[in-house]
């Protein structure tokens, strides 16, 4: 079998200040997720020899991809990357240090190609050879900037092509105990720059009817209302003929989670359906998972201290909810509105975040 092959490894920079510096639970989770949206970007056809903490060590023997190919790689895994740590970091409604530090790690892709071979340990494919060495001593290096993708001479000789019009490569290299290992790099903080904002997603009208809307102002800011109306931890708290929320899935929010509400009817699976920010708008659903009815939670920021926060109501698009609001508890559930937004206001004064 040939014994060339591509190694290619993203790595995390800034995880072990964020892990030393933060809770360690919560940093847990958010680098575990982080590297399966790595994981999850790979479209070439990468094997994995193993995850190293902060990086994950691809390989894949043969001749190398195309320049064009090989830069689709890292731009899809930087792109996913960062799209994830700015969803979280908009969607967090944890305060802590490792939450609120995610946002300002980094990533770096080191390519290289050379010889190495492999053995099996239970289901890895352990990595070894001199150029493996050499992969992980470049992950050290003394480019000032912490976003960015090397590329050695052994993989591409000579001066690489400008792919994306904002490219630009430099010239450096590496001391090391068996030589000097050139290479070039480009930084790739301007993709960051061209990620598109979140869409605001449309209401689908036509499986689902609005039964009732309610909206009321309240003198705090979009986030704390947001965290007010969003955290489950505090929807006892608020809303009328809650008990408490149990069974949350995850301690990190995020689309899909679920947990189960206990009310004075019975209890209910809730789980969290669309989400959508901007400084001025937030905008999130809940759903019943047996029903499907949803609740919309739209946030409006009118000044810095003062949002609006509106509910929608609605239930599945049949004759009664159509036609016959009445018979559907439209009354009953406008009271519990009513009832619950007086509350709302009184916690979001209580609450009070980290700076």
């Amino acid at each position: 079998m040939d014994n060339r092959g591509l190694l290619f490894i993203p790595d995390i920079s800034g995880f072990t200040r964020f892990v030393s510096e933060s809770e360690i639970e919560h940093s847990r989770f958010i680098i575990q997720e982080l590297l399966e949206v790595l994981i999850n970007a790979n479209h070439l056809g990468l094997q994995i020899s193993e995850i190293e903490g902060d990086a994950i060590l691809f390989y894949k023997f043969g001749d190398p991809p195309a320049l064009p190919a090989l830069y689709q790689q890292v731009e899809d895994m930087f792109c996913a990357f960062h799209r994830r740590l700015i969803a979280y970091d908009r969607r967090r409604y944890c305060q802590c240090a490792a939450c609120a530090a995610a946002i300002q790690l980094t990533l770096k892709v080191i390519t290289h190609y050379g010889e190495f071979t492999g053995y099996q340990v239970q289901q890895f494919n352990k990595l070894i050879g001199k150029d493996v060495i050499v992969a992980h001593q470049l992950l050290k290096n003394d480019i000032a900037q912490h976003e960015y993708w090397l590329v050695t001479d052994n993989l591409l000789p000579g001066q690489p092509e400008d792919i994306r019009q904002w490219m630009h490569w430099n010239i450096s290299n590496k001391e090391t105990e068996t030589g000097v290992i050139p290479y070039h790099y480009t930084l790739l903080s301007k993709l960051k720059e061209e990620l598109p904002p979140e869409p605001l997603e449309p209401v689908n009208e036509s499986e689902i009817v609005k039964i009732l809307s309610m909206s009321q102002e309240y003198n705090k800011d979009i986030i704390t209302m947001f965290h007010a109306t969003g955290d489950f931890n505090y929807r006892s708290s608020w809303q009328e003929g809650v008990l408490k929320v149990v069974d949350i899935e995850h301690p990190l929010p995020r689309i899909g989670m679920r947990c189960r509400c206990i009310t004075d009817a019975g209890e209910s699976v809730l789980y969290s359906s669309s989400y959508y920010y901007h400084p001025d708008k937030i905008r999130f659903s809940e759903t019943e998972e047996n029903t499907y009815n949803i609740t919309y939670f739209t946030l409006d920021r009118i000044s810095d201290n003062t949002t609006r926060v509106t509910l929608d109501i609605y239930r599945k698009n049949n004759f009664i909810n159509r036609y016959l609001p009445a018979l559907a508890g439209k009354s009953k559930i406008k009271r519990s509105l009513q009832q619950s937004l007086k509350k709302l206001g009184k916690l979001a004064q209580e609450i009070v975040l980290p700076c």
